[in-house]
């Protein structure tokens, strides 16, 4: 099933996806730092908003995890992020500094 989705090589992709990261690099998915890529919180393939920064957020992209060697953007493909098993740990990296 093809989809167009050149959105995601668009300059305004680019400058969303640049502007999540330097906001914060905590992965959605298993909560680590250093997250490289961006994803849509709700899939763009499900409704969701493929320019709206509340629908973006950080993600481990290709490299996976260098914490838990999770592969969050292949383990969260195009499924809601509730879908998705979330990794819970003893440090709280969504609190901050």
């Amino acid at each position: 099933m093809a989809t167009d989705r050149d959105e995601l090589t668009s300059y305004a992709w680019r400058l969303l996806r640049a502007r999540t990261l330097a906001a914060s690099d905590i992965c959605i998915v298993c909560g680590h730092p250093h997250a490289d890529a961006a994803d849509h919180i709700h899939p763009v393939s499900k409704g969701g908003a493929p320019l709206d920064p509340d629908n973006v957020a950080p993600i481990h992209g290709v490299r996976g995890c260098p914490v838990c060697l999770r592969k969050c953007n292949s383990e969260k493909s195009d499924r809601p992020l509730s879908d998705v098993v979330q990794l819970h740990t003893s440090v709280d990296w969504f609190a901050g500094p």
